[in-house]
């Protein structure tokens, strides 16, 4: 039998992969603004974008998604059936959603203070409204039908899954998914047998089959976040932030604020993690995040940063980290707060602290019933909308910049995922680290 170490590979020497995600997202951005501005129009570039660079991109996302719901279940499962017993899963669900709330909370707090002191939507030219909103008739369509369909007590019924394989193909059910997966880790506590032992042994090698392959998969990353940008600035330029530069300036503070601010202190304090070492260990995660917009994708980036880069008790961080990418979304729910009021300033309809009061707390149910995918908070805010009392049509007119801000929320949900699983861990005394064996195994992780 060969030993640990002679089985590990070797060191990468190459570049880090969240510098190369950077460089292809500046490579991809400056070629797109060069494009646009000398050949916008030209055929050749939606050839490209419609051959090319599009269908990457979205292969790229496919291949992650793929595996996003056999890791999600795997993962925690293992998590809570290493806890040991049903207490303690009691007490590391509780402080995860005390913790996750509180923060939320904070994250859409600062997002209404940010959007009452820049008001973004007192500074749209009416024209520039109307032809967003015109541009973007379908789109914002489909998203206000989507919209239409949410419903709190939905999105609440929905946790406890009627189908669990149609839950694993519904993107809104994410959460049924946490639900049974919970049930089955008690279960394999509850009922400690030969058979079940085998079951976990089977989770254990399909957990580490998932982590394997998005490992190969998300070296791509770089170049599909090239692809993304080049099809972003190609088409727009600067042109459409230009015309909504108050209310991008006001998401960008505010979750600069949160993300720089808040969660730093939050770790530092209630963690005993220095900042500096949090962001240093995170950046990979975070980055990647930017690059697929999307949490769920992001997730085993995300655990192997947790055990590996944070040394975060395993038991712990699969369990928080796990539920965090498909509940636990401080970049999203910040984000549908400034939204909603920055639409209810383009309409001219004065939300008092009572309604204000309303949007905090819709927007930190829907930050936890968003789908974990990109865009996937745009039917929450049309939902949010419609309680409101605001015409969710009006969705249409962030469309052009909404791409772009969804790549920064979403490394801001990740960094909060990491930031609460750290919070978690140190509250609950939890002390253990991935063995040898395991650090082996993540190894084969992106570097």
């Amino acid at each position: 039998m060969h030993s640990i170490e002679s089985t590990r590979p070797a060191p990468s020497k190459g570049m880090a992969l969240h510098f190369k995600v950077l460089i292809g997202f500046v490579l991809g951005t400056l070629l797109g603004l060069a494009v646009h501005a000398t050949a916008a129009d030209a055929g050749w570039v939606q050839a490209v974008i419609s051959y090319a660079t599009k269908p990457f991109g979205q292969i790229f996302l496919n291949l992650l998604f793929m595996l996003v719901v056999p890791l999600m279940f795997s993962a925690l499962v293992l998590g809570v059936a290493e806890l040991g017993d049903i207490a303690s899963l009691g007490r590391l669900g509780w402080k995860t959603l005390t913790y996750t709330a509180t923060v939320t909370a904070i994250a859409v707090g600062i997002g209404l203070v940010a959007v009452n002191l820049f008001q973004p939507g007192m500074h749209m030219d009416p024209g520039l409204v109307q032809q967003a909103m015109s541009g973007n008739v379908m789109k914002a369509g489909e998203i206000v039908s989507k919209g239409n369909e949410l419903r709190l007590m939905d999105l609440l019924v929905n946790i406890v899954p009627h189908n669990i394989v149609g839950a694993m193909a519904d993107d809104k059910q994410k959460l049924g998914i946490v639900f049974f997966a919970l049930m089955i880790g008690i279960g394999l506590v509850m009922k400690p047998t030969a058979g079940t032992r085998a079951f976990k042994n089977a989770l254990h090698g399909l957990f580490e089959i998932c982590m394997h392959l998005i490992g190969m998969f998300i070296k791509l990353a770089p170049y599909a976040v090239a692809a993304f940008m080049f099809n972003l600035t190609s088409q727009l330029g600067w042109d459409v932030i230009r015309g909504l530069a108050w209310f991008v300036v006001t998401v960008l503070v505010a979750l600069a604020i949160h993300g720089f601010v808040v969660l730093p202190l939050w770790v530092r304090f209630m963690g005993g993690m220095s900042p500096v070492a949090f962001f240093r260990g995170t950046q990979e995660a975070s980055l990647t995040a930017f690059a697929t917009a999307s949490s769920t994708a992001t997730l085993p980036v995300t655990l192997r940063v947790a055990e590996e880069n944070l040394k975060l008790p395993r038991k712990v961080s699969r369990f928080v980290l796990t539920v965090g990418a498909s509940a636990n979304h401080h970049g999203t729910a910040l984000f549908e707060g400034i939204t909603v009021l920055f639409l209810a300033q383009v309409y001219g309809i004065e939300l008092g602290f009572p309604q204000q009061l309303m949007v905090l707390v819709l927007c930190i149910l829907g930050g936890i019933g968003t789908a974990g995918i990109p865009s996937g908070s745009l039917p929450v805010i049309a939902m949010i909308c419609g309680i409101i009392g605001i015409k969710p049509e009006g969705i249409g007119i962030i469309l052009g910049v909404n791409t772009f801000l969804d790549m920064c929320r979403t490394a801001l949900n990740v960094s909060g995922d990491l930031a609460t699983a750290v919070v978690v861990s140190h509250r609950s005394g939890e002390k253990d680290v991935p063995d040898d064996a395991t650090m082996a195994q993540l190894d084969d992780m992106v570097r």
